[in-house]
């Protein structure tokens, strides 16, 4: 059986909208995109982590997110990021199911995305990751799906935006895996359910 891995950037408010370009995620009136730190040692940091979990099995993606993050990196020539993307299995949660999707390797959950996604994590062996899909991740919390978060905790406090955990999540505990501090002032922060093997 997989397991769910969320990493994403947030702020020390809990907000994960739009945190590599002003442009990223404008929904709600958002104009506070580009608010992440760009930090070479957290990039190195999240890549030991990767490796260290046995690797990614592939990426879970809402529709939204699917399009913009291949739609940026696969553009990106001096970035190893976008071919590794493109190689890599995809399962993207989709509202258009209509629409084709763009990339290599990408498949669409059909029916219920609960149930899809659990379906999934019942016949994959390793880590399914998922980037941004703030959409996607509001739905699987109340499920119990998601194993464990890797998060870069970025030192802003940003005021509004999409939160990670946004109100209604249920309550739940979480087990501090690790943790350190970049030079740069991320926290890198894995937690993970409480009944996951270390």
């Amino acid at each position: 059986m997989g397991r769910i891995l969320v990493m994403n950037h947030v702020s020390l408010d809990g907000v994960m909208q739009a945190p590599a370009r002003p442009d990223e995620d404008t929904r709600g009136g958002f104009d506070l995109g580009g608010w992440a730190l760009s930090d070479e040692a957290a990039a190195e940091k999240m890549g030991e982590r990767m490796a260290a979990g046995g690797g990614l099995s592939g990426w879970l993606f809402g529709r939204r997110t699917y399009e913009d993050v291949l739609g940026y990196w696969t553009q990106r020539t001096d970035s190893p990021f976008g071919a590794a993307l493109e190689g890599a299995d995809k399962y993207v949660a989709s509202t258009r199911p209509e629409e084709p999707l763009r990339w290599p390797n990408s498949t669409l959950l059909d029916g219920d995305v609960v149930e899809a996604v659990a379906r999934l994590k019942g016949r994959v062996d390793g880590v399914l990751g998922i980037m941004g899909s703030g959409r996607l991740i509001e739905t699987l919390l109340p499920h119990d799906l998601i194993d464990e978060f890797l998060l870069l905790v970025n030192p802003c406090v940003l005021g509004s935006g999409h939160r990670l955990f946004p109100e209604g999540t249920p309550p739940r505990r979480l087990r501090c895996v690790d943790a350190v501090v970049t030079p740069g002032g991320l926290l890198l922060a894995t937690y993970a359910r409480p009944d996951r093997p270390d």
